[in-house]
């Protein structure tokens, strides 16, 4: 957001130059040249920076960001000191129409700043600040000026005191803007959370999966590697739900989700497809026999002793076992293979894991529990 808005940051500087040239050339002041000078300078630096961030800013790191918000919050702040100048100079002069232009550029830039930076709280009060605060005493002190014009102590009091609490309620507006702002976005990223993951346990969904594999496929097809399906199923666990209750078995199946991403890669995606099925979906595999370890390793770690409500109760695991490409490249087909796969294991005797075979006809088979 802070990054994407190049056509206010240039109106604005455009409208500065202008004016702040044509008064420079009317009133021979080379103050008032300078600050259009650099406005021009700070104006291209800000834009080469937010083109710059366009093209850089996809893969930036946190510490990255960090250096780029600093980048546009001196840009921002640079620009209101150059305001709060403009307006300190041309109240040394008493030209009220000179003024009423200056101080209407603070008012424009205070509206675009609040608008679009209060995402940024500090970057919004401080910018804010700088361009008003001196504007303020400027015109205060030219309130006081001796130049004998009708009212002109009032109305130039009047002013300041306008601008005054115009800057005060802009900071209130920057506090609602951004609560709105937290709001909205952690309703957002709430909403993301639970269209890909599992209420229950926390794990990635169906959907949350699929864009995982996609992910893994690429990523395995440029490095020549493979990708393992782990078709999870609990042993016991209807037999501990139907004597312990509900609450029992989704305190086992979020110590399950608990023990199976402790046991996997940070690469690796563990997923909950319902009920007491999980799938890992086991990224970068060389070759079968890491598939083979990996799936041993979950088999022993689920095994062990689960404390819920201060009973014992111990579950095993059958795992079924697709490896892309050679039991197929497409999610569906890979999870029908692991799950004949799985069939096997829990007619076989359970605890076990069998890799699919070619003979492995797709389809889902109901487990034994």
């Amino acid at each position: 957001m802070l990054f994407d808005m190049r056509l206010p940051v240039f109106g604005l500087a455009f409208v500065f130059v202008a004016i702040a040239t044509l008064f420079a050339f009317e009133w021979h002041d080379p103050i008032i040249g300078a600050l259009a000078a650099a406005a021009v300078l700070l104006t291209a630096a800000r834009l080469w920076t937010m083109q710059a961030f366009k093209r850089a800013g996809a893969a930036a790191s946190l510490n990255q960001l960090k250096r780029w918000e600093l980048r546009y919050a001196i840009g921002t702040c640079g620009f209101a000191l150059l305001l709060a100048g403009l307006n300190v100079r041309a109240l040394t002069y008493h030209q009220p129409l000179m003024h009423l232009i200056t101080v209407s550029l603070v008012f424009a830039f205070g509206a675009g700043v609040v608008s679009r930076t209060s995402v940024r709280p500090r970057i919004c009060i401080v910018s804010l600040l700088l361009a008003t605060v001196p504007t303020i005493a400027a015109l205060a002190a030219h309130a006081f000026s001796n130049h004998g014009a009708m009212l002109h102590t009032q109305l130039f009091a009047i002013q300041a005191l306008l601008l005054a609490m115009i800057t005060t309620l802009s900071l209130q507006s920057v506090g609602h803007l951004y609560r709105s702002a937290v709001q909205h976005h952690t309703i957002e990223h709430d909403m993301a959370q639970l269209a890909k993951h599992d209420a229950l346990t926390g794990l990635a969904n169906r959907l949350l999966l699929r864009d995982r594999f996609q992910d893994a496929v690429v990523h395995a097809l440029r490095k020549g590697e493979n990708v393992a399906v782990h078709y999870i199923d609990l042993d016991g666990f209807k037999a501990i739900n139907d004597h312990h209750g509900h609450p029992a078995g989704d305190s086992l199946l979020q110590q399950v989700s608990r023990r199976l991403e402790a046991t996997v890669r940070a690469e690796d995606t563990v997923a909950r497809l319902g009920g007491d099925e999980f799938v890992v979906l086991q990224a970068g595999v060389a070759q079968n026999g890491e598939a083979e370890m990996l799936a041993r390793r979950i088999i022993k770690k689920l095994s062990a002793p689960y404390a819920i409500d201060g009973a014992s109760m111990s579950i095993s695991a059958s795992i079924g076992i697709a490896m892309m490409p050679d039991a197929g490249r497409d999610l569906e087909r890979l999870l029908s293979r692991a799950d004949s796969a799985l069939y096997r294991s829990k007619t076989g005797g359970k605890g076990r894991a069998h890799f699919c075979k070619r003979e492995d006809a797709p389809g889902d088979h109901r487990a034994v529990a």
